[in-house]
């Protein structure tokens, strides 16, 4: 699994291009050094690329990450506006977008960038 963190080149939101296999565990470390950056720019919008990366989690364990590691976790931005961008077909991440925004969190699945893109910006 590898995972790069940078800025949008207007520096509006956070980029998060995770690739390989991946579970709550690595989501987590990699959303907190993502969201460490942002509260250091200022920024609270975060496009997380998995479109070459597949959630192997089970659903307990998918349900325990967005529910309770991301919702009670000082180190995320409870504020954030996330957006998931998948391949088309991926199935794998769509549970956590509902358990997600059951607990509160700002987070929905694109499977364009554009849009995904525009989601983030918009006020």
């Amino acid at each position: 699994m590898g995972c790069e963190i940078k800025t949008s080149q207007d520096g509006k939101y956070i980029i998060e291009t995770i690739t390989g296999n991946l579970d709550g565990k690595l989501a987590l470390e990699n959303n907190l050094k993502a969201h460490a950056l942002g509260q250091e720019l200022g920024v609270n919008r975060y496009l997380v690329d998995v479109t070459d990366s597949r959630n192997v989690d089970s659903a307990p364990a998918a349900y325990s990450f967005a529910h309770f590691r991301m919702k009670n976790n000082p180190g995320i931005d409870q504020t954030a506006r996330v957006a998931t961008l998948v391949k088309p077909g991926d199935r794998s991440h769509n549970f956590i977008e509902i358990i997600s925004r059951n607990s509160g969190l700002d987070v929905t699945i694109f499977t364009d960038r554009h849009k995904a893109i525009n989601h983030l910006l918009k006020d």
